[in-house]
């Protein structure tokens, strides 16, 4: 789908996309809930090509996350890059970009938190899985790649996302020519939340924070997305009745 314009940097040892269980388990203690890693989270690889197993497992992922006993935060690893070809892949099917983008939504949709542990060059799939996501901690170093083809930078929904997070202005250059963005420099765009030396570990400090926020959070997401394309008096009624939802269940909770 994409090809860099400058070599990847190393990610670590890296296994095929799988739909795996929730990552982390809640733990009631008596004044404050910890969160325990479970399994390893599943790796979002940009250096392999989008193909139908990719859709399919991210699907399933979403799925999971959804009907899960306990209702956690989604936690997705995600790295790699597309890598120079030798031999020009195989042109993408429009149908299986638009199931991709769908998949894509799902997960941007899910009524629960959802984080992106990155390390590493980050492109390709990669790339546009973390823009999907709440809440983003990266490794020194990382850095999330726009490459360029010989048609320029693939035109996906990451570069709607990416202009609707950061700003036309600030990623005007990457969107149109391509490169990279260093860790750094995504952080000062709110692209990525942390920078961190591990950031699993870092993720635990704020898992609390998370599960915490979990109810009700695809309603905020999306009155969130719309603000910008949504007049004052249309998004009046769509928050009104968020809060109305919410009234009615805490008055439900006392009343219990």
């Amino acid at each position: 789908m994409t090809v860099p314009v400058t070599a990847p940097q190393a990610t670590p040892q890296s296994t095929p996309l799988v739909a795996t269980p929730l990552v982390t388990a809640r733990t009631e203690q008596k004044d404050h809930t910890t969160v325990n890693q479970t399994t390893e989270p599943a790796l979002i690889d940009g250096a392999r090509p989008l193909s139908a197993e990719t859709v399919q497992a991210l699907n399933e992922l979403c799925g999971q996350a959804e009907d899960a006993a306990v209702r956690t935060p989604l936690v997705l690893r995600v790295g790699g890059a597309p890598i120079p070809a030798t031999v020009p892949a195989p042109p993408l099917a429009l149908a299986l970009v638009n199931k991709w983008e769908r998949a894509l939504r799902c997960l941007e949709r899910l009524d629960l938190p959802t984080v992106a542990l990155v390390s590493g060059d980050c492109g390709g799939v990669a790339l546009e899985v973390l823009l999907a996501t709440d809440h983003r901690i990266a490794a020194p170093g990382s850095r999330l790649l726009l490459p360029a083809e010989a048609d320029g930078v693939w035109p996906g929904m990451a570069l709607y996302r990416l202009a609707n997070q950061a700003g036309i202005a600030a990623t005007r250059q990457a969107v149109l020519f391509g490169g990279a963005l260093p860790a750094e420099r995504a952080l000062a765009l709110h692209l990525l939340d942390r920078i961190a030396d591990d950031p699993s570990a870092a993720l635990a400090d704020t898992a609390e924070a998370l599960i915490a926020a979990s109810d009700g959070i695809a309603i905020r997401r999306q009155l969130m997305l719309d603000a910008g394309t949504t007049s004052f008096e249309e998004a009046l009624g769509r928050h009104l009745a968020a809060c109305d939802r919410l009234l009615r269940r805490a008055a439900t909770a006392a009343a219990s």
